[in-house]
């Protein structure tokens, strides 16, 4: 296989590239790009062509399902954190775009803390060689792959609201409780709620199997992501008892930012492994709820907006990273319906979510034969 060096291929325009802090931005219809996608949208633009931006720093360099690069079209601003490259005709824009979604930049990028592809290493970055035609082909194939995978994730999306649906046409508000249910405490509810700990030494005592240990990047809305997960030994486990999961233990993030959609800060999540299979570290509580009851009932209001919007609240800290303290958590305020409606909406998301495993199942197959025609025509 013969290959294009970015260079020979695309022309550079990153000298056109101007940074715009968030205070100096005007908001407008344009939208300003950054080294993962829209950030903003502001009154003016500086470019209006087809270009892929590739990330240059704070990228998400090593992940095997966010891309690094992305295709935009027409007018929008960019700032300094993405690399802008206009294809030349020998080259095909969604072609040149698929080529570095997910690019291995593991002897490119440098950096300890955040990671930056330069401009010199970009420019000797390598795209397989092909006809226009082949290249339109190959762009054709992966488009329909795609656009299976974004229809089954909008499924996913749609039933995620027929339950947040079903809820609020049982519960209402659960701030507001204009419904007026009597309302308790969490605290009340709990046999503990536990901080966890990041074990002396740090990263250093990371194994590469063992016992699961849960930090907050591994905490997400109603969801537990195994994808970047560390590992403790048994010696490590036993000296953090205290904070060894059992199954239904609902876990949330402690620390983080809390001004996006995607807000690192109390993100909850439900353990479903096996006792005392794992931990978690300082960024992220455990709470281990009593029998009184449904915990599933307790983790879908710790996930409403309306709770993230109380939590935002109380929590303490900087301009742009807050803290969860225990009081706080055991100060949450819980709407307490009769048991048999809590049990009646577990009931109910149990069957979407029996639709919802099938759906991830197809998705997760697609998924692969996604990344296995990437790897045939890129890897």
């Amino acid at each position: 296989m013969e290959y294009y060096f970015v260079e020979e291929c695309c022309d550079i325009l990153n000298s056109k590239r101007i940074p715009v802090t968030e205070k100096d931005r005007k908001k407008g219809l344009y939208p300003y790009y950054g080294a993962n996608g829209v950030q903003d949208y502001v009154d003016s633009y500086i470019f209006d062509d087809e270009l892929v931006l590739l990330a240059e720093d704070g990228g998400h360099f090593g992940s095997k399902n966010k891309p690094i690069a992305y295709r935009v079209s027409g007018r929008c601003w960019v700032n300094n954190h993405a690399h802008v490259l206009r294809p030349k005709d020998m080259i095909d824009v969604d072609y040149l775009c698929y080529s570095l979604m997910f690019y291995d930049v593991s002897g490119l990028v440098n950096g300890a803390t955040r990671q930056k592809l330069n401009q010199s290493a970009m420019k000797k970055m390598k795209i397989p060689k092909r006809e226009m035609g082949i290249q339109r082909r190959i762009v054709l194939e992966l488009d329909k792959v795609k656009k299976s995978i974004e229809q089954k994730t909008c499924q996913l999306v749609e039933l995620d609201n027929l339950i947040k649906s079903r809820f609020v046409e049982m519960f209402g508000d659960p701030i507001a409780n204009l419904f007026g249910w009597k309302k308790v405490v969490l605290g009340d509810l709990v046999y503990a709620i536990q901080s966890g700990n990041t074990p002396k030494g740090g990263k250093q005592v990371y194994v590469n199997s063992g016992i699961a240990f849960f930090r907050s990047q591994n905490v997400w809305r109603n969801r537990v992501d195994y994808e970047d997960i560390a590992y403790i030994d048994e010696k490590t486990h036993r000296k953090m008892y205290k904070t060894s999961l059992r199954k239904n233990d609902i876990l949330i993030t402690k620390t983080g930012r809390f001004n996006t959609e995607n807000s690192s800060l109390g993100r909850a999540a439900m353990y479903q492994g096996d006792d005392n299979q794992a931990n978690i570290n300082g960024h992220v509580y455990l709470i281990r709820l009593k029998e009184v009851i449904n915990p599933n009932f307790v983790l879908f209001i710790l996930t409403t907006d309306e709770y993230r919007d109380y939590i935002r609240k109380v929590c303490v800290g900087g301009i742009d990273k807050r803290q969860i303290n225990k009081e706080h958590l055991e100060e949450f305020p819980i709407i307490l319906p009769p048991n048999e409606l809590q049990n009646q909406f577990a009931d109910f998301v149990q069957q979407v979510d029996k639709s919802k495993v099938a759906i991830q199942r197809s998705l997760d197959e697609t998924q692969e034969l996604f990344d296995c025609l990437m790897q045939k025509y890129f890897g």
